[in-house]
């Protein structure tokens, strides 16, 4: 957004939060604006945000409220009318809410019928939290994996446009966003960053069934993601995709009770990711060592037969669950109606409900 202001020497200034992706902050440097880092969510780098304009007189456009900005993101859904026939339904991530509001805008001008259903993360729900309240509200805010919808409070232009023209909402959790990353990465050959996972992420984690058999678009928006947290998203995505797999087993400590256990790993086509001796910590046996290791299996299903064969083979032998998050799960917000009070989400290819 900053390029095309260089030439005219406009001073650009961005004010990000500390959890933003060093890749956001470089380009938007490169690009000539000076980029302020503070606070720890985007509502305190937009307090900061407004003091700076009354210090230095300089002009403020909201990321994702300013009327402008909402109708720039619209012409998405332009370029979705013209590139595709007959699409059903269009899944968008929602943080706040200016991308959904003019992307439902242009759709339900061109094609009324299409429903569009807006995605949000499950540690930041403001934008349902503002359909409950009728107006935008301030939401509980906690770091996610998609960083760029962790937006406290939802834009006033951006709600009222688009409380009216969104058909449903749901959130999702780590959980699914960690498996989107991982499933786009193996399958499309794409990098998205967690924001932009979320449409996928609800797919997968099976909040969406009324689309199944229909042409949906998901907006992927944003490649905004550092390489070390793309390494920590495709390790969680695996662990939540039955491929990672934790556990401590007691073996003999004495020559060839290593190459015994690595040899029933690699038989079971097992590949040792980490593997950590601990001999003090194990006090009833000193002829014996306990050994914790993290193995990469094919799916769900190598993990149990690994579980089983280990099972079979040694007395002792613990798995530790793969826990990503506490116990958030996805959650679905049908929008009511405006006029008649009913809901207009979509009507599920089963029995019409959602979960």
């Amino acid at each position: 957004a900053e390029w095309p202001l260089r030439p005219g020497g406009i001073k650009v200034t961005v004010v990000m939060p500390e959890v933003a992706p060093i890749m956001k902050i470089s380009q938007c440097r490169q690009m000539g604006a000076a980029v302020v880092i503070h606070g720890a969510t985007i509502a305190e780098a937009k307090d900061h945000a407004m003091t700076i304009i009354e210090k230095e007189g300089q002009i403020y456009i909201n990321g994702f409220d300013h009327p402008d900005i909402i109708a720039g993101q619209g012409t998405i859904g332009l370029e979705v009318m013209g590139q595709l026939d007959d699409v059903d339904a269009i899944i968008v991530p929602v943080g706040g809410a200016g991308l959904i509001a003019g992307i439902a805008v242009a759709v339900k001008n061109l094609k009324p019928s299409i429903k569009v259903i807006g995605v949000e993360a499950s540690r930041c729900k403001s934008f349902t939290e503002a359909l409950r309240a009728g107006k935008p509200v301030r939401a509980k805010s906690h770091v996610s994996l998609a960083d760029g919808l962790a937006v406290p409070t939802v834009g006033y232009n951006a709600f009222h446009t688009a409380r009216s023209l969104v058909d449903k909402v749901v959130t999702v959790s780590e959980k699914s966003i960690a498996l989107a990353i991982l499933r786009l990465v193996e399958m499309e050959k794409s990098v998205v960053e967690g924001s932009g996972a979320v449409g996928l992420a609800a797919i997968l984690e099976g909040l969406l069934p009324e689309v199944e058999g229909k042409r949906v678009v998901t907006i992927l928006c944003g490649g905004n993601i550092d390489t070390t947290i793309l390494g920590r998203c495709l390790e969680r995505g695996l662990a939540c995709d039955g491929r990672l797999m934790c556990f401590t087993v007691v073996i003999k400590d004495a020559p060839g009770g290593i190459a015994h256990f690595t040899g029933i790993l690699s038989d079971m086509g097992a590949s040792i990711k980490d593997i950590l001796h601990e001999r003090a910590l194990l006090l009833e046996d000193v002829f014996a060592v306990k050994v914790r290791v993290m193995v990469e299996t094919r799916d769900a299903e190598h993990s149990e037969q690994l579980k089983a064969q280990l099972r079979s083979q040694f007395q002792h032998v613990e798995f530790v669950a793969m826990s990503t998050e506490s116990t958030e799960t996805g959650y679905v917000y049908e929008i009511p109606h405006p006029f008649t009070g009913s809901t207009a989400g979509m009507a599920s290819s089963s029995d019409g409900q959602s979960n």
